[in-house]
């Protein structure tokens, strides 16, 4: 650690090149007397945005990795090379709002109980996006399943891990955070390790404010910081393939903090999650046939969801896509 460095900023890519101009040129333009320094790490992205780079922004510290490496194992090495008490993992497609660092910063220094803190989050058009996560549960997530937590929308008990109850307009301590930008003091990431590599992406941030929580430190939302979120701007490029990898890392989640009988039930409520949904976009698509290509394409998701849950795959030693 460097003590003249206050934030250390990592950001992983691939393939998002535009966005992650946007999103470095949004932490530039903050003024402020903290010092930072930012760290991109590519995983081997083919939109040529690591010479855009090195041409548009020579001082960032960019790492580039020969394989897509993951999102977990990328942010690992930003972090390994790292040298500011505080860390700030932005995803590539996020722009930084209003002096958001600065105050983030300034909360978390502020107060020393806080291992990780995250911003309000916006959609471009502007939009609330939740922020804060609960724990997945067996019944949160059956609650989803039969969709519970929409026909009660603003119901904590009938709520999923996304928390559309809370407005999002106070501080909160809170189970989790969307991991598109969090703010992590170092201090607490050296007493409980690194991002866990075998989630490949997805469910890495829940893990890493599980672990964080479990070690005695609060996970804090703070909405007077505030972000835009491009949301999905690597996953839409294939979004089959990552509804899979979402699966894959959910699965890993259960498997790692919870016991074989809980994970079978989590396993038959996500059959259901996904069965149900099947056959409701079926009956959809005879009825509205104005929005067919869109139930086609639910229909694929949730048709290859339901079809590798039930191949077993996940209890092999498969390595995920890449």
């Amino acid at each position: 650690m460097d003590k003249s460095i206050d934030i250390s900023i990592v950001i992983v890519n691939w393939n998002t090149k535009e966005l992650l101009l946007k999103c470095i040129e949004s932490i530039k333009k903050e003024k402020s007397i903290y010092q930072k320094e930012i760290i991109v790490v590519d995983n081997d992205s083919s939109d040529n945005s690591p010479q855009v780079i090195i041409d548009h922004h020579p001082d960032v510290h960019l790492i580039r990795n020969k394989a897509n490496l993951g999102f977990a194992k990328a942010n690992n090495i930003g972090i390994t090379v790292s040298k500011g008490s505080y860390l700030c993992l932005i995803n590539s497609d996020v722009e930084v709002l209003d002096d958001c660092l600065y105050k983030l910063y300034e909360f978390i220094d502020s107060n020393p109980q806080i291992g990780i803190v995250g911003p309000k989050i916006f959609y471009p058009d502007m939009r609330d996006h939740d922020s804060c996560r609960n724990y997945p549960t067996l019944w949160n997530n059956f609650c989803e399943a039969i969709a519970l937590n929409k026909i009660f929308s603003y119901s904590k008990t009938f709520s999923g891990e996304h928390m559309e109850y809370f407005h999002h307009d106070k501080t909160l301590k809170t189970d989790s955070l969307v991991g598109c930008f969090l703010m992590i003091r170092r201090a607490a990431l050296n007493q409980i390790g690194l991002f866990d590599e075998q989630f490949f992406i997805f469910a890495e941030e829940l893990d890493l404010c599980h672990r964080i929580k479990k070690s005695g430190w609060d996970v804090v939302f703070f909405p007077e910081a505030a972000i835009i979120h491009h949301h999905g701007a690597s996953t839409s490029k294939d979004p089959l393939r990552f509804s899979i990898e979402q699966i894959i890392s959910k699965i890993k989640y259960w498997k790692k903090h919870h016991g074989r009988l809980v994970v079978m039930t989590f396993l038959l409520i996500l059959i259901m999650h996904h069965g149900i949904r099947l056959v409701s976009e079926s009956i959809l698509y005879f009825f509205k046939p104005s929005e067919k290509v869109q139930i086609i394409q639910r229909l694929s998701k949730n048709y290859l969801c339901l079809k590798y849950i039930l191949s077993g795959k996940y209890n092999g030693n498969r390595a995920s896509m890449a």
